[in-house]
């Protein structure tokens, strides 16, 4: 995971529009370069997406953010 470029996503402004984000994090997934992974900011942890993405072959790690929100990194390995 650390020789890896994270692109950077915080979903908590969308959802706080009423948006559903699950198109923005599914773009940005899909433009990953081989050598790059999703860091994803949101205000609970998103379990359908952590199962999701676990059965399309992504690595997940996840931790707490001190004011509430979950981290969550998505990555594949090559």
């Amino acid at each position: 995971m650390s020789s890896r470029r994270f692109q950077k996503l915080d979903v908590r402004p969308v959802l706080k529009r009423g948006e559903e984000p699950f198109s923005i994090i599914m773009e940005k997934i899909e433009a990953l370069l081989p050598d790059e992974g999703l860091e994803l900011t949101a205000p609970f942890m998103p379990a359908p997406l952590v199962e999701m993405l676990g059965n399309q072959g992504f690595e997940v790690n996840m931790e707490r953010a001190d004011d509430g929100a979950w981290i969550v990194w998505f990555w594949r390995d090559a």
